[in-house]
């Protein structure tokens, strides 16, 4: 299992942090480059526990589809997304946030495990952790960049 941990630190309320990270907009916006979609379940606004959306993307030339479940919610402090089908073997996405001060600490705790079994683990050590990364690290930036704003 790979893991992948990412604090951003945001000039922002928590509450306004919480709710960017789970705004199927902004979330499109973030990833146009992938050409991704939101094809099925909530496909627009804010994504709610039991909710799911069904992305379709195209990443290293593939078009993938992924359905996501929202698990868990505590508002503003947490939400967690788990793969519910998809090109993964597992995935669960945690989404912390925490008040310091006037400015809000946005945490991701990443964890993926690629199919293929020994061929998966050496692509996920090669290729998919760095890019998982800076697929997280992008849409970090625009919630960031979004919440700054004003």
């Amino acid at each position: 299992m790979a893991i992948i941990l990412l604090k951003t630190l945001i000039n922002a309320p928590i509450g306004k942090c919480f709710d960017l990270a789970r705004s199927i907009d902004l979330h499109l916006q973030s990833m146009q480059f992938s050409k991704e979609e939101a094809i099925a379940g909530r496909q627009s606004g804010l994504i709610n526990l039991s909710e799911t959306v069904t992305w379709k993307a195209s990443h290293f030339k593939i078009y993938f589809t992924m359905k996501i479940k929202i698990t868990e919610m505590g508002y503003p402090q947490l939400f967690v997304d788990e793969m519910v089908s998809g090109p993964f073997k597992k995935l669960h996405h945690q989404h912390l946030f925490k008040s310091l001060d006037t400015k809000t600490e946005m945490t991701d705790i990443f964890e993926f495990v690629a199919p293929a079994g020994l061929l998966g683990k050496l692509v996920t050590w090669l290729i998919l952790k760095r890019y998982m990364r800076k697929l997280l690290f992008e849409r970090n930036q625009m919630i960031k960049m979004e919440a700054e704003k004003y």
